[in-house]
Protein backbone atom coordinates (compact mmCIF):
# COMPACT_ATOMS: atom_id res chain seq x y z
CA UNK A 1 0.00 0.00 0.00
CA UNK A 2 2.84 2.39 0.85
CA UNK A 3 4.57 1.65 -2.44
CA UNK A 4 1.40 2.39 -4.38
CA UNK A 5 0.89 5.67 -2.52
CA UNK A 6 4.54 6.64 -3.08
CA UNK A 7 4.24 5.77 -6.76
CA UNK A 8 1.09 7.90 -7.09
CA UNK A 9 2.79 10.84 -5.37
CA UNK A 10 5.84 10.57 -7.64
CA UNK A 11 3.56 10.34 -10.67
CA UNK A 12 1.59 13.39 -9.50
CA UNK A 13 4.79 15.41 -8.98
CA UNK A 14 6.07 14.38 -12.41
CA UNK A 15 2.80 15.32 -14.12
CA UNK A 16 2.68 18.66 -12.31
CA UNK A 17 6.26 19.39 -13.38
CA UNK A 18 5.36 18.60 -16.99
CA UNK A 19 2.27 20.78 -16.76
CA UNK A 20 4.10 23.85 -15.45
CA UNK A 21 7.64 23.54 -16.83
CA UNK A 22 7.84 20.75 -19.41
CA UNK A 23 7.54 20.80 -23.18
CA UNK A 24 4.11 22.20 -24.08
CA UNK A 25 3.63 23.61 -20.58
CA UNK A 26 1.09 26.21 -19.58
CA UNK A 27 3.80 28.86 -19.56
CA UNK A 28 4.74 28.01 -23.14
CA UNK A 29 1.06 28.02 -24.09
CA UNK A 30 0.55 31.53 -22.69
CA UNK A 31 3.69 32.84 -24.41
CA UNK A 32 2.51 31.45 -27.74
CA UNK A 33 -0.96 32.86 -27.11
CA UNK A 34 0.52 36.34 -26.58
CA UNK A 35 2.62 36.03 -29.74
CA UNK A 36 -0.49 35.07 -31.72
CA UNK A 37 -2.37 38.08 -30.29
CA UNK A 38 0.47 40.45 -31.25
CA UNK A 39 0.71 38.95 -34.74
CA UNK A 40 -3.05 39.29 -35.22
CA UNK A 41 -2.84 42.97 -34.24
CA UNK A 42 0.06 43.55 -36.64
CA UNK A 43 -1.86 41.77 -39.41
CA UNK A 44 -4.89 44.02 -38.80
CA UNK A 45 -2.73 47.15 -39.02
CA UNK A 46 -1.12 45.90 -42.23
CA UNK A 47 -4.53 45.10 -43.75
CA UNK A 48 -5.70 48.64 -42.98
CA UNK A 49 -2.52 50.07 -44.52
CA UNK A 50 -2.95 47.90 -47.62
CA UNK A 51 -6.56 49.07 -47.98
CA UNK A 52 -5.47 52.70 -47.79
CA UNK A 53 -2.74 52.11 -50.39
CA UNK A 54 -5.18 50.31 -52.68
CA UNK A 55 -7.60 53.22 -52.39
CA UNK A 56 -4.83 55.66 -53.26
CA UNK A 57 -3.81 53.59 -56.28
CA UNK A 58 -7.43 53.47 -57.43
CA UNK A 59 -7.68 57.26 -57.04
CA UNK A 60 -4.49 57.77 -59.03
CA UNK A 61 -5.75 55.52 -61.81
CA UNK A 62 -9.14 57.25 -62.04
CA UNK A 63 -8.22 60.77 -62.89
CA UNK A 64 -5.93 63.70 -63.02
CA UNK A 65 -7.42 65.37 -59.94
CA UNK A 66 -5.74 62.87 -57.63
CA UNK A 67 -2.45 63.22 -59.50
CA UNK A 68 -2.67 67.01 -59.28
CA UNK A 69 -3.43 66.82 -55.55
CA UNK A 70 -0.45 64.52 -55.02
CA UNK A 71 1.84 66.85 -56.98
CA UNK A 72 0.66 69.91 -55.04
CA UNK A 73 0.78 68.40 -51.55
CA UNK A 74 3.80 66.12 -51.74
CA UNK A 75 5.95 67.77 -54.39
CA UNK A 76 5.06 71.42 -53.83
CA UNK A 77 4.10 72.05 -57.46
CA UNK A 78 2.16 75.17 -58.46
CA UNK A 79 0.03 75.75 -61.55
CA UNK A 80 1.12 78.26 -64.13
CA UNK A 81 -0.15 81.70 -63.19
CA UNK A 82 -0.67 80.86 -59.51
CA UNK A 83 1.12 82.60 -56.68
CA UNK A 84 2.53 80.38 -53.94
CA UNK A 85 2.38 81.62 -50.37
CA UNK A 86 4.20 79.82 -47.58
CA UNK A 87 3.05 80.53 -44.04
CA UNK A 88 5.76 80.15 -41.42
CA UNK A 89 4.62 79.86 -37.84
Amino acid sequence: MKKLLLLLIVLLVYLQYQLWFGDGSLQEFWELHQEVEMQAQENLELRERNAALQAEVADLRQGLDAIEEHAREDLGMVKEGETFYQVVE
